[in-house]
């Protein structure tokens, strides 16, 4: 088994440990200011989140087990054995700027209850992931 693979199965059996930890405790111990029995939104939560973290190990076990060994698996790898092309990252755009505003404006829309605002702010997001997309397909004079 790789190293990430076992990272993601550590991270789930963790995850159980603290999800039986976690009922065991909504149940078991009293407050006074809550009723009694076991709490369901962080039960799930941490289900899921467990569930996520199995789901990932073995995608992460069965690719790797079709692999070469990687430098990360190798203890006397160097820095220099992982080099390579890492793909292309732009030196600069507003796209994402622009997406945390209409996100933004979605949360204000929530906040406020304004559904119109909130349509708004998504059919905006969608437009500006579209072009954080394109933002290299398209010809340099449609920017």
């Amino acid at each position: 088994m790789k190293s990430t693979a076992k990272i993601f199965y550590g991270l789930t059996v963790f995850l159980f440990i603290c999800t039986v930890v976690y009922i065991i405790g909504t149940i078991y111990v009293e407050d006074a200011g809550y009723i009694h029995g076991l709490e369901w939104a962080g039960t799930t939560g941490l289900v899921l989140a467990m569930g996520l973290t199995a789901m990932l190990g073995s995608y992460f076990h069965l690719t790797e087990r079709r692999m070469d060994i990687l430098p990360q698996d190798w203890e006397e790898a160097e820095v220099a054995d992982n080099a390579g092309l890492y793909g292309f990252f732009g030196p600069s755009s507003i796209w994402p700027f622009a997406m945390s505003m209409a996100i933004a404006l979605m949360g204000i829309a929530i906040a406020f209850m304004m559904y119109w605002l909130l349509i708004m702010g998504a059919v905006m997001l969608i437009f500006f992931g579209t072009m954080l997309n394109l933002q290299y397909g398209l010809p340099r004079e449609k920017h």
